[in-house]
């Protein structure tokens, strides 16, 4: 049986490393899938808003949006041969970060989620939101939340 882990990436060199951190936690008994996520498409773009046109044509759109996900693909790729994991399969979700992986969870019946925190807390997470806090809270299988290695205090 095979037991899928979204590895969840924003390409950062943060990110990176969290998963890092996650796979030696997890071991290699897991189909892993490098997931990320890009924004949603906004029809606006295209329709406009009440007196306002819209800012692009139909085919333009689609060109922009096509460029969207290869960009968003390779960076997936890129990550998951940063990882060692060059046969890994890769995920490319839309919308908000944290309903999108929970989402995609559910639909591909995962047995973990690894994802990244860069350690806000209190204020500044009930301000800025928190990606890892949403997923911890509505994920459909268990998380796995690192952090990068912190390098050690200076003596």
């Amino acid at each position: 049986m095979s037991h899928v882990a979204l590895l969840c990436t924003d390409g950062s060199e943060l990110s990176i490393e969290a998963l890092r951190r996650g796979l030696a936690v997890i071991g290699t008994d897991v189909e892993p899938v490098v997931v990320t996520v890009i924004d949603a498409t906004d029809p606006m773009m295209v329709t406009g808003t009440g007196f306002a046109g819209g800012t692009m044509a139909a085919d333009e759109l689609a060109n922009h949006e096509a460029a969207n996900v290869a960009r968003a693909n390779e960076l997936a790729v890129q990550v998951a041969g940063a990882l060692g994991l060059a046969d890994a399969g890769t995920e490319v979700l839309r919308g908000d970060p944290g309903m999108a992986i929970c989402r995609h969870a559910d639909e591909v019946d995962a047995s973990l989620v690894v994802v990244g925190s860069r350690g806000r807390s209190g204020l500044r997470r009930a301000v800025l939101g928190s990606v890892s806090d949403y997923v911890v809270r509505h994920a459909p299988c268990p998380v796995l939340v690192t952090a990068p290695q912190e390098a050690p205090p200076e003596s």
